[in-house]
């Protein structure tokens, strides 16, 4: 128990993804004895009050629910901005008069660190992803993003809220990519340019997992002598085809047992007759599979490649968005992996991956060594000893 009961406030986004990787961090914090209070939309309640913080609900604008985000990724973060926005007034009829002593917050709830600096107290940034890096401003992605249509009328309009919103930092660049301090929820061996990050500012400690891990259980099967877990995450599962054909490469496959997760877009009446070695499910306990598998077949996302890490499995990469092909190309750049865009991914590439990963010693060997660095970062104990010294 802590010798103070103070207030920990987390303020995040009602996208499982970003939600996910900050619960045990939390859970942990209320088991040593703090007061967590965790600010998000009503969605996601039931994934919060699960680890004994309290539920601080707050209406988002983000279209979490039909995974309908803007294309144009100037608009796609617009509507962060927006959220933010809109979220800022909520949050202080909340903690106004209930100021916390430290705010945590992941990267995309921008209203937090407004709210926390506005009240000189404390913040931290929870990164569920990779982080901006010495001179990641200059490099030609990010000089791309800004010459694109409608980039400076972006900016304008986040200095205008930033001037306004009580922000003690309103240069956007530095508000928006520049936390004061952050911990890193994943594997250093993901971060680009990990040398390049400040480690005065950024603190990688790895995947954060914990009584998750504890309580969730697959049991594999008897007879099964190697498994292959297939996901793509809970954002961009709406794929039949590629479930279709994932079925096709894998169904029948001497020796393999297949997990399927199709998420809840896809009907699995749509994969037609299922050989027997093939289970789908609309949701799997993923990290104890992948505790007992060996291959996983990834959307990329920072969790799952996360996860596929931290179990040392090799995997193959079939990026969906967003930063997934820059994660896709990151696992095989450290060689434990196989990357297969969509359109490519026929039943004969996906089977011929499959069996070239597997039969790779040195796939095994970097996948071992890959699994004990990230399990040596330390995790949730690591991550909550470290907020516990931000309070003094």
């Amino acid at each position: 128990m802590s010798r103070r009961r103070t207030h920990i406030a987390m303020i995040g986004i009602p996208a499982v993804s970003h939600v996910l990787p900050s619960l045990e961090i939390v859970r942990e914090l209320v088991a040593r004895g703090h007061r967590v209070s965790y600010a998000n939309d009503p969605a996601v309640a039931g994934l919060i009050t699960d680890t004994g913080a309290e539920f601080v609900p707050y209406a988002s604008v983000l279209p979490v629910a039909d995974n309908d985000w803007p294309a144009d990724p100037i608009a796609a973060m617009d509507v962060f901005l927006d959220d933010a926005v809109q979220a800022l007034p909520q949050l202080r009829a909340a903690y106004d008069q209930d100021r916390a002593d430290l705010y945590l917050y992941d990267i995309g709830a921008y209203a937090a660190r407004a709210l926390a600096e506005s009240q000189g107290r404390p913040v931290l940034q929870l990164s569920p992803t990779f982080v901006a890096w010495d001179g990641y401003e200059h490099q030609e992605m990010a000089a791309q993003l800004w010459a694109l249509p409608g980039a400076d009328a972006y900016r304008a309009k986040f200095a205008q809220w930033l001037a306004v919103s009580g922000a003690s930092t309103t240069d956007v660049d530095t508000f928006s990519g520049r936390p004061a301090r952050a911990l890193a929820m994943i594997p250093r061996a993901m971060q680009p340019q990990a040398e390049h990050v400040d480690p005065d500012v950024v603190t990688f400690v790895g995947p954060c997992f914990g009584s998750r891990a504890d309580r969730e259980a697959w049991t594999r099967p008897a007879d099964a002598e190697n498994v292959l877990l297939i996901s793509l995450g809970s954002a961009y599962t709406n794929q039949p085809e590629f479930y279709r054909r994932c079925v096709e490469a894998y169904g029948d496959l001497e020796g393999w047992h297949v997990v399927l997760q199709i998420g809840k877009y896809t009907d699995p009446g749509a994969l037609g007759d299922l050989p027997g070695n093939v289970e789908v499910h609309s949701w799997v306990p993923q990290l104890a599979i992948l505790e007992q598998a060996d291959a996983f077949v990834t959307h990329a996302g920072m969790g799952g490649s996360s996860e596929g890490l931290y179990a040392g499995v090799p995997m193959i990469a079939v990026p969906q968005g967003a930063e997934q092909f820059m994660n896709a190309d990151r696992l095989v750049g450290l060689g434990v992996a196989r990357r297969i865009d969509t359109a490519d991914a026929t039943a004969e590439a996906l089977r011929t991956a499959l069996t070239g990963l597997v039969a790779d010693p040195d796939v095994a060997r970097r996948s071992a060594r890959l699994r004990a660095e990230a399990r040596a970062e330390g995790g949730t104990e690591r991550a909550a000893g470290l907020i516990e010294k931000m309070l003094g």
